[in-house]
């Protein structure tokens, strides 16, 4: 997979995916019933964890590794900031349930899923 190095128009868009996702997921929390749409808010913050890694990786190593490997991205992460690791992998541990399953996550790993992603989104803000 290609190595993408510390490029300003990369950094800025997936900050700007992060924050976009993060927001909307903050949206849909505040406004749903607590049993709707647990799905949609698991999945977006997912997508706001791995583009919060996508600024993370570049901002300390330089460079971030593009792969469909969950693995290869937690390791990238762990070389990177170390206490998001888990995160990552919290959120990744979610993602094909809460995008493709057929039962609804649970209120306990929604609430799991909003602080992992808050905390990489906090990583990435102060990378």
């Amino acid at each position: 997979m290609p190595r993408i190095d510390r490029d300003p128009g990369v950094l800025g868009g997936r900050t700007a995916k992060m924050a976009q996702f993060v927001e909307a997921t903050e949206i849909i929390l505040a406004l749903a019933d607590d049993d709707e749409l647990r799905d949609a808010v698991v999945t977006l913050a997912v997508h706001a964890g791995i583009a919060a890694s996508d600024v993370i990786c570049p901002r300390r190593l330089g460079y971030y590794w593009q792969s469909g490997n969950h693995h290869e991205a937690i390791e990238h992460v762990r070389r990177a900031d170390s206490g998001s690791a888990g995160h990552l992998t919290t959120l990744l541990s979610l993602k094909t349930r809460a995008g493709y399953g057929h039962d609804s996550i649970s209120a306990t790993n929604v609430a799991r899923s909003v602080r992992a992603m808050q905390h990489l989104a906090a990583a990435a803000r102060a990378a």
